[in-house]
């Protein structure tokens, strides 16, 4: 083959990014690094199916009582003067005697190694109660205690109605002038007002290694104290929020952008159970937490009453849109926000706002308002919302994209609801990039007419659409087929790849799947003058807790595993050229036999090759300058490679092998892998 040094398409450094959902628990119980579980005691249960659905308070879930005895203390979960009153429940513990106490599972249980450290931050209320707390982490069986504190609650002050007058009571009014004197005497100092809540905060250190712990709060006397917001996070969370090792994972990729925050879950299985950003931001108490729409069962098989084990998964927003703008900050990504376009999820849901009801307009001032949160200066709403939080400076936000994977229908009309969002955006924003979305899979004719609107658009008005949205879950099989897709694709619309991964029979992470994916990257690569964004999805899939697979990232409470689908992503994303190199004739006839090439260039000279070889026999590959000489190169070669078979409902294990090498004219790519080759002199 010969690497003419003719270029190309100039190649977005951004192209390669990250799709984000919390499915397979993947904020909460995944990257946001909070170990509590149902910290604020608002959990549901999700019951039905996407045409019935309800769900059922269920506020004690993850915690159970605790007693060095067999006698228990009582647990009640109330609403009244709650610490938010976004999240009105909150916990009325009473200690019939010394030592009783309660405990969170927390999510499959606390993984600490020795010397590891927590934050625990609580709120709690004195109702009548004069000692102290015991904050530890325990064993699962809440015997063994790994690390502790004891912390002194503030005492009440108690309700009298006269008692802060600055003048005397003419007369003792109904016989309560003694308490009064009583009151006023007291030493207020270690002491707050009835209704009022005390934040407590504390560190833990583990003095050992734990392995599915518990945390626990025992009261030591007996008394009634109410809690609310629980929370235990790792002090070595990235900006005490994102779990460490799995923000480690991401940054591997180097991600030129996050699309967040879904998915199907930006619709919501209801209206009503759609993301709303503005409730995402601002103090995390006052967050309101719902259940997660990936919580309800989507198999209409199932009888109504019917539950997964995971029907309580919630959203609590702990990641919500101020931490996503903030990881793509830490990770030098591109943020590109998914809005609601007033319409439920299209395949669970026919609800929607009328395109001509005075209740859309709320949808599309929230587009609006994000754009004044993310780039507003401080003398806004939204951008002083934004400096209070600690992000005085703007975000720079650059685009977002107006609905996920709605299609056009009688009912839902799609194309003059968009108008609609486009319109009052660039009113306000003129020249703002939007992305259109182009239905739920690329091979229906719905997805053709929203790309006939968009360039109808398009050719109106220039920044009517700046990229159309694409997803492809796809076997192998069409992946390969399909490496020449964006070839005739108009340049003048740019694409987003936005959800795609290839599904084997088994839904697997493995090198099967990882190969083609990597194929028909050659072919979004080679058209990199068309396609600007491209993501696989989903991104995370906590072991035990799968809604969807096949995931980029598997994880549990205390380790992480790097599927090949991530490796092929990773090796993508830090190889880009600056601009494609043009193939000979010779890649076409390489596809035929299995063997699919990528060719650029960076800005410095290097040329980088990308190779996939997905038969079962090595394969060696002639190289020539375009003067019919062998290529003479240093190379720097990394090879992705199976090293293992496959674990039943685990990825496949694989690994990068690098080599330094000369190149004398070939190069030899093993049986089924993919690797990356960078020639220089």
């Amino acid at each position: 083959m010969k690497i003419l040094r003719r270029k190309g398409e100039e190649i977005s450094p951004d192209m390669i990014g990250l799709f984000f959902e919390d499915i397979n628990f993947a904020a909460d119980g995944g990257l946001y690094a909070e170990l509590i579980e149902n910290r604020s005691f608002e959990a549901r249960e999700a019951f039905g199916t996407p045409t019935n659905l309800y769900s059922v308070e269920d506020c004690g879930y993850a915690w159970e009582a605790f007693s060095k005895t067999s006698k228990l203390p009582v647990m009640k979960y109330v609403t009244g003067t709650p610490l938010s009153e976004s999240n009105p429940h909150y916990l009325r513990f009473t200690a019939t005697e010394k030592g009783q106490g309660f405990a969170n599972k927390a999510y499959d249980g606390i993984y600490l190694k020795k010397g590891a450290s927590v934050n625990v931050v609580f709120y709690a209320r004195s109702v009548k109660y004069d000692s102290s707390v015991t904050i530890s982490i325990k064993d699962t069986n809440v015997k063994d205690t790994f690390c502790e504190d004891t912390i002194t609650l503030k005492k009440k002050i108690p309700f009298m109605p006269f008692k802060d007058l600055t003048v005397e009571l003419k007369e003792d009014i109904w016989g309560m002038k003694a308490d009064i004197d009583k009151i006023r005497a007291m030493d207020k100092s270690d002491m707050v007002e009835a209704c009022e809540w005390v934040k407590y905060e504390t560190t833990l250190t583990a003095s050992s290694d734990i392995k599915g712990g518990k945390f626990v709060i025992e009261l030591n006397d007996e008394g009634v104290v109410e809690f609310d917001f629980i929370s235990v996070i790792p002090t070595d969370a990235v900006e005490g929020v994102f779990r460490k090792d799995l923000f480690e994972a991401l940054k591997g990729i180097n991600p030129g952008f996050i699309r967040f925050p879904g998915g199907c879950i930006v619709e919501g299985i209801s209206l009503e159970n759609r993301y709303r950003w503005k409730r995402t931001v601002g103090d995390v108490i006052d967050r309101k937490v719902i259940p997660n729409l990936w919580s309800f069962i989507d198999d209409r098989s199932l009888d109504i009453e019917s539950q997964r084990p995971d029907a309580h998964y919630m959203q609590s927003y702990g990641i919500g849109f101020y931490e996503y703008f903030l990881l793509c900050e830490l990770l030098g990504a591109k943020a590109v926000p998914v809005l609601s376009m007033g319409a439920a999820c299209q395949f669970r849901s026919t609800e929607i706002i009328d395109v001509n009801d005075e209740k859309l307009d709320e949808y599309i001032k929230d587009a609006i308002d994000l754009i004044e949160f993310a780039n507003g200066s401080v003398d806004t709403k939204w951008g002083a919302l934004r400096a209070k939080m600690g992000h005085p400076e703007s975000f720079n936000l650059e685009m977002i994209a107006v609905g996920n994977e709605q299609w056009e229908t009688e009912s839902l009309n799609l194309f003059e609801r968009n108008d609609k969002f486009e319109k009052a955006i660039h009113e306000v924003y003129p020249g703002f990039k939007l992305l259109g979305t182009a239905g739920p899979v690329i091979d229906m004719v719905a997805c053709d007419q929203a790309w006939e609107y968009y360039r109808k658009g398009k050719a109106k008005q220039d920044d009517f659409c700046y990229a159309v949205d694409e997803h492809y879950y796809k076997e192998p099989q069409w992946m390969y087929d399909h490496v020449d897709l964006y070839d005739t694709y108009d340049r003048n619309l740019y694409v987003f790849a936005g959800e795609y991964a290839a599904h084997t029979e088994n839904r697997g992470n493995n090198m099967e799947a990882a190969l083609a994916e990597a194929a028909i990257l050659t072919g979004i690569e080679k058209n990199a003058g068309v396609v600007k964004l491209a993501s696989y999805a989903p991104l995370f899939n906590r072991i035990g807790h799968s809604q969807w697979k096949p995931d980029m990232i598997w994880f549990d409470a205390d380790s992480v595993t790097l599927t090949p689908n991530y490796y092929v992503q990773k090796l993508y994303a830090n190889n880009l050229g600056a601009h494609t190199l043009l193939l000979d004739e010779e890649a076409i006839e390489l596809r035929k036999k299995g063997i699919y090439i990528a060719l650029s260039e960076t800005k410095d000279g290097e040329v980088i090759l990308k190779v996939v070889n997905t038969t079962n026999e090595d394969f060696t590959l002639e190289l020539e300058d375009e003067d019919g000489s062998p290529v003479k190169k240093n190379a720097h070669i990394e090879v992705l490679r199976a090293v293992g078979e496959e674990p039943e409902n685990l990825p496949q294990p694989s690994k990068i092998d690098v080599i330094n090498t000369k190149l004398e004219g070939s190069f030899s790519i093993a049986a089924m892998t993919f690797a990356v080759v960078r020639l220089s002199d």
